[in-house]
């Protein structure tokens, strides 16, 4: 039901809630934190209500464990890792590749919103990498606005466990440098990334690259041609996810260090992937049994 929130916490991760530290002082757990964390981002709540939160809910369940406090949440999110979603789909994947940018709210904007004064907007761009057949995002990375889109395909391919059979991005994504970055993943990766308009076929292979064919095939029977051939149209469910991100999670990142917003993100990553996997349906194709 919606506005409903179940929460629960297995022994194991009781357990591994607290720690005690060389002098003795209690240590929170990394999972106590991203669990502060995941709660903030899906409420959208501040760090203080996050806490006060925390600590209704322990109380509600009867457990003896505390909620980590909004200062040490905040000091310990610059350097956080965020584990991996546990329902992560198997391999071999398709993958889709596209960044969105986000806004960073900082003492500037806040001067925006109070007194209408204009301010010069900071922006981060959030990569990300999303299995086709599933919509979970497999990987993602944060950077600054002027990090340039290809770049970071190695680095979101590198997180990437599962065998790749296909990877797809928009006309941003094109040239040399990437098709020999998904090489490196695996030989027989499929590159489904459509040619620049002022693409031209490479003088050193001595047989057609993947680049020369698709650049063939839309020279010769046009770019629809191409896209129906390749299922091009499937790129679109990257651009979904982004939707996805920006309503749900949000369009702008609160926190003001560089560490701490690459930590919101992968928060945000996480916490799609968990609303996706308990409320996705498992479809199965109907089979026509004939009389």
């Amino acid at each position: 039901r919606r506005g409903s929130l179940t929460l629960w916490i297995e022994d194991a991760t009781l357990d591994r809630w607290q720690s005690v530290g060389p002098h003795g002082q209690a240590r929170y757990r990394d999972i106590a934190i991203e669990t502060s964390l995941m709660l903030r981002t899906a409420f959208k709540m501040a760090l203080r209500q996050t806490e006060g939160l925390m600590e209704s809910v322990l109380t509600l369940m009867n457990l003896t464990i505390t909620a980590p406090d909004h200062t040490t949440v905040s000091r310990r999110a610059v350097r956080l890792t965020v584990r991996k979603s546990p329902s992560a789909p198997k391999g071999p994947l398709h993958v889709l590749i596209d960044s969105t940018g986000l806004q960073v709210f900082g003492a500037g904007q806040w001067l925006e919103e109070k007194h209408g004064a204009k301010s010069r907007r900071t922006w981060r761009k959030l990569h990300l990498a999303v299995d086709a057949d599933t919509g979970m995002i497999v990987a993602q990375v944060l950077t600054d606005q002027h990090t340039d889109d290809p770049s970071q395909v190695g680095p979101l391919l590198d997180q990437v466990d599962e065998e790749i059979n296909q990877v797809m991005a928009d006309g941003a994504y094109d040239g040399a440098p990437t098709y020999q970055t998904i090489a490196q993943h695996g030989d027989n990766i499929e590159v489904v990334i459509p040619p620049r308009k002022t693409a031209v076929p490479s003088m050193e292979s001595r047989s057609p690259s993947q680049r020369d064919r698709h650049l063939n095939k839309i020279t010769t029977e046009g770019r629809l041609a191409w896209q129906k051939a390749t299922g091009y149209g499937q790129r679109a469910l990257v651009e979904t996810t982004m939707g996805r991100y920006k309503s749900i999670i949000g369009h702008r990142l609160r926190a003001r260090r560089f560490g701490a917003q690459q930590t919101e993100a992968a928060i945000g990553v996480a916490v799609l992937n968990r609303m996706l996997s308990a409320g996705r349906p498992n479809s199965v194709r109907s089979q026509t049994v004939p009389a």
